[in-house]
């Protein structure tokens, strides 16, 4: 396996309700499996928004990309089998896997893998990396060799073309992917009852069928806690990824649950709409950030299980610095920074929570923090759908308590657009010596510069690194220790 820093160092969907009771579903036989989730996708089509809830069901399953991220975080071959880079860090020629076919019966070719990027980047994609795609320049050599031109050097290239942001599509059936997903994985859908279960069932014309052990998984979409942890006691579900931490004393404690408590790289912060006035004075921002006792909100938001962070970057990746002293917990200091920015008290912004219980719990937390220092915050629950399209793509809020679980997202502070409306030519220059940067140790520092600057400017209320709960069957093997990335992969699932 490739681990994704080593390049440094060596160059119509059927609708019908399922017709078996949950318990049956979730134990009548050894090749099948029950899987619960917070949260429903919007669509099926991961390009196609920036919900994670979406790859969490299709990525690797239904939707395969060039290279595979590993529960270890390592990179290897999926669709491409083989690759090299340049001496210059800049070209990728990539092999492709021969006698691959979408579920529709098209074969796979390196058309397919330049229609996929080129339309990835295009003005009209919405596909959250689109600036990553947007840099790429992809020639077709032969049917199964392509050549990928970065205009960056990316160390964690291999590891970008294994996101499901970077799937394969199948260009006659890419514009019907949310609903009607066709793609090279071993699974194809089987049904969708929206509001309650998606179900995929094993594809028979899979390259390698003999090698999926599980013929059918059903998804239930659990957002209650006292539901989540009800449906596992009932024996209804028989894996949680990422579950609500309650009662996880209990689970441990009964000999039918395994419980796996996996780190991440996920960042949940207290997002500040810097369009905003007084929110666009450092002062305020800062004054919010000194409000904020990190430890009580991990406690309140994530029951105990996180790590306090104070910027946009988690202990355990590359290049970490430690910032949690640049903006301490000060309640004296923050309402100072409130009066010198001449903020008269009390200060009403609306705090908007999505569904996730960290968010709903983690919101009346902070909101009894910030009142202490005059900032009166109007708790606003809002939908899933409701916080992508008013908050995320209108940048209608003041404050949002958000986790975002992509692994290297720093670049989203060099895009001015970006929903959190920070703008500055100072973090940018930093990033693209970043992104140019083909020395390990010179990348690490210009990282710590770049984690040190967005604490300084308190862009977010940084909060925590989040742990995650996985309870599951005992007798389920094959669950992903740790979660670089939000996947299920189920052709890692099997009985014992």
């Amino acid at each position: 396996m490739l681990n994704r820093r080593s390049v440094l160092a060596t160059g119509a969907i059927a609708a019908a309700p399922l017709v078996a009771p949950w318990g049956a579903l979730a134990k009548a036989s050894k090749d099948t499996v029950v899987l619960a989730m917070t949260l429903e996708p919007p669509g099926l089509d991961p390009t196609a928004g920036a919900a994670s809830a979406i790859a969490e069901i299709v990525h690797y399953n239904i939707f395969e990309t060039l290279t595979k991220i590993n529960a270890d975080g390592s990179v290897s071959p999926l669709l491409a089998e083989s690759w090299e880079v340049s001496p210059d860090l800049r070209t990728y020629t990539l092999r492709l896997r021969r006698g691959v076919k979408f579920s529709n019966g098209v074969p796979l070719t390196a058309s397919a893998v330049k229609f996929s990027f080129d339309r990835a980047g295009s003005d009209k994609s919405t596909n959250k990396d689109k600036r990553t795609f947007a840099n790429l320049t992809t020639q077709v050599v032969d049917d199964h060799t392509v050549v990928l031109i970065h205009k960056d050097i990316d160390p964690d290239f291999l590891f970008v073309l294994g996101q499901a942001t970077a799937i394969i599509v199948e260009p006659q059936s890419a514009a019907t992917n949310a609903t009607r997903p066709v793609g090279t994985g071993p699974y194809v859908l089987g049904a969708w009852n929206r509001g309650a279960s998606i179900t995929l069932n094993a594809w028979p014309g899979f390259r390698a069928p003999g090698s999926i052990r599980m013929r059918r998984a059903t998804f239930r979409f659990i957002s209650d806690p006292a539901a989540q942890v009800a449906a596992l006691l009932a024996g209804d579900v028989d894996l949680f990824a990422r579950v609500t931490p309650r009662s996880v004393a209990q689970f441990k404690a009964d000999p039918r649950f395994q419980v796996v408590v996996s780190g991440s790289r996920a960042k949940t912060i207290l997002a500040i709409n810097n369009n905003r006035k007084p929110l666009n004075d450092v002062r305020v921002r800062r004054a919010i950030a000194a409000a904020i006792d990190r430890k009580a909100v991990i406690e309140g938001a994530g029951d105990g299980y996180g790590v306090p962070i104070g910027s946009h970057y988690v202990p355990g990746a590359f290049g970490y610095m430690d910032t949690t002293g640049i903006n301490p917990f000060d309640i004296d200091k923050a309402r100072k920074l409130l009066a010198e920015a001449g903020v008269k008290t009390p200060l009403e912004l609306t705090l908007t929570l999505p569904p996730p219980p960290y968010a709903r719990q983690g919101g009346e937390v902070i909101a009894a923090q910030l009142a202490k220092i005059g900032i009166v915050c109007k708790l606003q629950n809002v939908e899933w759908a409701q916080w992508l399209s008013g908050t995320y793509g209108n940048k209608n809020y003041d404050l949002t308590l958000i986790s975002h679980v992509e692994p290297f997202d720093l670049g989203n502070f060099a895009k001015p657009d970006y929903y959190w409306g920070y703008n500055s030519p100072q973090f940018n220059t930093l990033f693209d010596k970043i992104k140019n940067a083909p020395r390990p140790a010179d990348r690490a520092r210009l990282l710590g510069d770049a984690q040190r600057l967005l604490a300084e400017e308190a862009v977010h209320g940084f909060l925590y690194q989040p742990q995650w709960v996985t309870v599951a069957n005992k007798n389920l093997k094959g669950l992903w220790k740790d979660m670089p990335i939000f996947v299920n992969d189920l052709s890692a699932l099997s009985w014992s």
